[in-house]
């Protein structure tokens, strides 16, 4: 079966390794390609790798979605999540978890630090 959506994460950040090894999990039926940013060349997007590294990204059937709605772009891919991504498509909910998003990505070096810490 070929992958319904491709993300792209900085494999480079261990929370982003580990939120991408539960996806994986969860991803039973490999409808997701996932491309460590880090790792690849150009990576197969069509954006500079430093806005890759800086957001989250998904392309979901040839669209382009960054930030939350890359999430749910992710999300709709896997079954047990599908009904929270298909919920994201709400302008009022995707707002909100885009607003979560960016509070997230302030904290997300002192998360990247304690993660780190916490697998040395």
């Amino acid at each position: 079966m070929k992958p319904q959506v491709t993300v792209w994460y900085d494999g480079a950040c261990p929370l982003c390794r580990r939120e991408i090894a539960v996806m994986r999990r969860l991803d039973g039926q490999q409808r997701i390609e996932f491309i460590d940013v880090a790792e690849e060349g150009d990576a197969g997007c069509p954006i500079d790798k430093a806005e890759l590294l800086a957001r989250f990204h998904a392309r979901e059937n040839g669209r382009l979605y960054s930030g939350a709605a890359a999430f749910a772009a992710m999300w709709r891919a896997i079954p047990i999540l599908r009904p929270i991504g298909l919920a994201a498509k709400s302008p009022l909910i995707e707002a909100v978890f885009e607003r979560l998003y960016l509070l997230f990505l302030r904290q997300r070096p002192k998360l990247q630090r304690l993660f780190e810490a916490s697998s040395g």
